[in-house]
């Protein structure tokens, strides 16, 4: 490794990983243990602590804080994790937590995009391609399926779950599981609002596919059925994989979901 990546005032441990071409800037913590990726770059003022490891072509901005022990009244000292995939961007000031229990994991899929000041607690996982705008909170045993996208200042509650391609709206907040493809009105809790059209358009899904998740969503929250007799209905009628992706995810919540 070029050590001219590295800027002066960096504090790097000599027990530190560094891939190939990693940069570090001013200021830069890195502790004994930390494992960082080729091609990742360090901002000034960052501290990445021995439980974390970061894939390949990661951008980790200022002041930003990986993999310190999580903020849990019950915690006790043991090893535990961040890992964090490839081509992520961390921005100012994000904050992510490593597991509470011996040998757990925060985990954040390949391409995720975390925008300042936002948080992940104790034992988060985030999907592929996952995008966090500013000042999102998750708390401890949240899953955040691929291309979901929370916008600025959402809050998440523990252990629920938000579905794939699910768009959360500003200052909203859920306290229940997220169905995947639904959106969340602004400034609610637990309230959908209809579904992510455009990121269900975006991700590639077919006009076919589309039209069944939206027949999906009127017979699970708008025709008044229950639940298991939509799902059975719409599994009979549209077999689309989206629409069983859908009819999954309900069935396996233990929160329950949120609902118009």
């Amino acid at each position: 490794m070029n050590s001219g990546l590295i800027h002066k005032t960096a504090v790097v441990d000599a027990g530190a990983q560094l891939g190939a071409g990693v940069e570090i800037g001013p200021y830069a913590c890195i502790e004994a243990g930390a494992v960082i990726g080729d091609g990742c770059r360090i901002g000034p003022h960052a501290c990445v602590y021995g439980s974390t490891t970061l894939g390949p072509g990661c951008r980790v901005h200022a002041s930003a804080v990986l993999g310190d022990v999580p903020q849990d009244t019950a915690y006790e000292t043991c090893t535990s994790f961040v890992r964090i995939g490839r081509d992520c961007v961390i921005r100012e000031g994000v904050t992510i937590h490593r597991g509470t229990k011996p040998d757990t994991a925060t985990t954040v899929g390949d391409g995720c995009l975390l925008m300042a000041f936002s948080h992940l607690a104790h034992n988060v996982r985030l999907g592929r391609g996952v995008i966090l705008a500013n000042g999102v909170l998750l708390a401890g045993y949240v899953s955040v399926d691929d291309g979901a996208f929370l916008s600025g200042n959402a809050m998440v509650h523990q252990f629920c779950r938000v579905g794939t391609l699910a768009m959360m709206g500003g200052g909203s907040g859920v306290s229940v599981d997220l169905p995947p493809f639904c959106t969340t009105a602004p400034v609610t809790m637990n309230r959908l609002l209809g579904l992510n059209v455009v990121g269900m358009r975006r991700a590639g899904l077919a006009q076919e596919e589309r039209t069944a998740v939206r027949r999906a969503y009127r017979a699970l929250f708008q025709e008044g059925r229950r639940p298991a007799d939509a799902m059975a209905r719409l599994r009979a009628d549209h077999p689309a994989p989206a629409v069983e992706t859908l009819c999954r995810f309900v069935e396996q919540s233990s929160r329950g979901i949120c609902r118009p």
